[in-house]
């Protein structure tokens, strides 16, 4: 699951489009020469301009607050557009942007929860630059892949959601990971497919106010701690079906971009280092291993199919992240169980130095990877 976000529409609209570039986390000394400046504090969202031309937009993100904090650009429907998480007090953040003509909103969101402190913003004049034969094979061969996942996903699905309607424990518990594959591979777009990932994937924890828990972790929940399925999970299990058969559809229509894949591939490993990689995402059943690998496959394809383009632009970033991949899957392929399968070692087996182990692998792959959007759209 994706961290917490503001609250999306199911439509995904012919609406203008924004290629994004999102750079590392610096100290607060940067001067941001030429950005618009978003100062974020616990109780404001300062935008240093209301109207912006359209074209290349660096957006330059402070926070003087004492809270972590995100900041967010959206459509007007509240679909997001991009992003930028964990922002320490202290700490600045660069958002680069090619953007057409529209009306968005910047939003800070101190602490990291609720609807966030909100600027609507003009964007105004031309078009965004146009991407090249290249990048546009890189996004089509992604879709493909995408589909791909969620057609192959579906049946896995059935098998679970039909043991959990049946009520049968086991059976369920058994279905459960490879049901959840695909779609972790797919999580670096997981916000292009607008209100699935809330319906499908989303905590307890992360609940909205007067969100209803839908999905597999409300029935992990039921199967792993609760050990029992009543009538409501029953009941819930063709809903999680028929919302993965929407994600299924959505994808040829969804707003795919190369920066969408880079930043989304490096934001997804910033959630897994930070908060999956403490167990949290799946705590009933510890099956965690499964979705690290998952998570890093997907990021990895988005990863290989930018990588002639990266590599005119930057030779040394794209060896770098050959190597810190390879490290990656090196280290998490040591807790297969069967090195043939998708079966790995049960969370809850893993100690805390071998989790921080995994944590600082993530966090050694994040770092180059915040550099690719840049290096794909030099």
């Amino acid at each position: 699951m994706r961290a917490v976000r503001p609250s999306v529409v199911t439509a995904v609209a012919a609406v203008a489009a924004l290629t994004a570039v999102t750079g590392c986390t610096e100290k607060s000394d940067d001067k941001g020469d030429g950005s618009v400046q978003v100062v974020a504090k616990d109780d404001s969202c300062e935008v240093s301009a209301k109207k912006i031309p359209a074209g290349h937009v660096e957006l330059a993100v402070e926070n003087r607050g004492a809270k972590v904090t995100e900041v967010y650009v959206l459509f007007p429907d509240d679909r997001i557009v991009t992003e930028r998480e964990n922002i320490g007090p202290g700490t600045k953040a660069k958002i680069t942007a090619e953007i057409k003509a529209g009306t968005y909103e910047i939003a800070c969101k101190p602490g990291m929860k609720g609807e966030g402190i909100r600027q609507t913003v003009e964007v105004t004049g031309g078009e965004a630059t146009a991407r090249s034969p290249e990048m546009d094979k890189a996004v089509a061969d992604y879709r493909t892949y995408v589909q791909a996942q969620a057609d192959e996903t579906l049946p896995e699905v059935k098998i679970f959601t039909d043991a959990v309607a049946a009520g049968d424990i086991e059976a369920a518990k058994k279905a459960y990971t490879r049901s959840r594959i695909g779609w972790e591979r797919t999580e670096p777009v997981a916000e292009s497919f607008g209100d699935i990932d809330p319906k499908v994937d989303v905590r307890e924890d992360g609940l909205e106010d007067g969100q209803k828990w839908t999905g597999w972790h409300r029935l992990e929940k039921a199967l792993w701690q609760d050990k029992k399925l009543g009538a409501e999970e029953k009941a819930l299990a063709p809903t999680l079906y028929k919302d993965l058969l929407d994600w299924q559809k959505r994808v040829g229509r969804a707003e795919i971009t190369p920066t969408s894949m880079a930043n989304g591939a490096k934001e997804l490993l910033d959630e897994v280092a930070t908060g999956k990689v403490t167990g949290e995402e799946e705590r009933y059943s510890h099956t965690d291993l499964v979705d690290f690998k998952a998570n890093v496959e997907g990021a990895e394809k988005s990863y290989e199919l930018l990588k002639p383009i990266a590599s005119k632009n930057d030779a040394a970033l794209t060896a770098s992240l050959d190597k810190q991949f390879a490290a990656l899957n090196t280290l998490l392929d040591k807790y297969r169980t069967d090195k043939a399968s998708y079966d790995f070692t049960s969370y809850d087996k893993v100690g805390k130095a071998d989790r921080k182990e995994l944590s600082d692998a993530v966090n050694a792959l994040a770092e180059p990877l915040s550099k690719l959007a840049a290096a794909v759209t030099k």
